[in-house]
């Protein structure tokens, strides 16, 4: 629970607020599932067991349960295991049911262990448990669709997971349309309740096929890069080297950011600080809320790295209303044109 003060009414446009203890963040139902999940997740890839001291990142976790984020989503493959180890040891001591835990498998954890095969799958799901301290996760995602292996043998050890008690639910993420399809189609096994894109401003892509696909299938989005590596945040500026201490000057955290490099794209996302600004908003909380306008997604899977930076991410009650969503969503259609 936090202090907040909130805008309740306008009267010659003199906004008037209300202060109220409330939790920073709102929750939403994941997909055909009975898990009621924060807006905002606290997301572990390249931070949590490798990029981040451990004392900061066990303070990054108590802050999260602070401002009412309860959905943690991991990997096998972060920091090869490290990060599930990490949030085993800080999380022993929280009630199972103060939290949703989700994981994924996929990537290689060795030169043998890779991929979404019968043997795998169970293999990976004991592994994953055993360094979470837990005998069960809320969901259990494929972290990308394996081509070497019969889409039907991977649904059937998946279900065999779900049945056995040691998953709750499914997800997958960055599947092609046509093997969602096909997963669903399938007789007798367990169905996804969610979907991992990459989704931001500057990448739309799902728009196209995966969200209507899900939307009608009882499937949500938990959105992964939603900041777009931190372009959105409005930090990275044109002509100008990358600030100390971001992501862009780590050596162990800078993949995927070659648009720091883009002068023109970095130019436009400074067009958007003025709409930030109108409504005296962080970029970071404009680029949440723009994703979260859209209604099949559920999360934005947003790591963070500091209170204040957890604290502006995490207050999703009073983040933009929905004509400044608009301005963004008419902004972004004019650069794509």
């Amino acid at each position: 629970m936090a202090e907040v003060t909130i805008p309740i009414a306008f009267n010659r446009g003199i906004a008037r607020t209300v202060t109220a203890s409330v939790d920073l963040v709102r929750h939403r139902q994941l997909g055909s599932s009975d898990l009621q999940v924060s807006e905002i997740s606290l997301g572990s890839w390249l931070t949590y067991g490798g990029g981040v001291e451990r004392e900061h990142a066990a303070a990054c976790v108590a802050k999260a349960f602070d401002i009412g984020i309860n959905f943690i989503d991991t990997a096998n493959v972060y920091a090869r295991g490290k990060a599930e180890e990490f949030l085993g040891e800080v999380l022993a001591d929280r009630p199972r049911d103060s939290y949703v835990l989700a994981t994924k498998l996929f990537f290689p954890m060795s030169e043998a262990d890779k991929g979404l095969s019968r043997e795998q799958v169970h293999k990976q799901i004991e592994a994953s448990l055993a360094r979470l301290r837990t005998d069960y996760v809320d969901l259990y995602q494929c972290h990308r669709y394996d081509w070497e292996t019969p889409l039907e043998e991977t649904m059937e050890a998946l279900t065999e997971v779900v049945r056995s008690g040691k998953a709750r639910y499914l997800g997958f993420s960055e599947w092609p349309p046509k093997k969602i399809k096909e997963a669903l189609e399938l007789p007798g096994v367990e169905k996804f309740v969610s979907s991992q894109p990459q989704y931001s401003m500057l990448w739309r892509g799902p728009e196209r096929d995966v969200i209507p696909l899900c939307a009608a299938n009882g499937i949500s989005q938990i959105v992964w890069s939603p900041l777009a590596q931190g372009v959105l945040t409005g930090k990275y500026k044109p002509g100008e080297p990358p600030p100390e201490s971001s992501r862009a000057t780590s050596k162990q955290m800078n993949y995927f950011m070659d648009s720091v490099g883009d002068d023109t794209l970095l130019e436009r996302v400074q067009q958007l600080q003025p709409i930030a600004d109108e409504r005296g908003t962080s970029m970071a909380q404009l680029a949440l809320a723009w994703v979260l306008r859209e209604p099949n997604v559920v999360v934005t899977d947003a790591p963070v790295l500091d209170f204040g930076q957890m604290r502006s991410q995490g207050d999703t009650k009073t983040l933009i209303p929905q004509r400044t969503v608009a301005l963004v969503f008419l902004f972004t259609e004019r650069e794509r044109a």
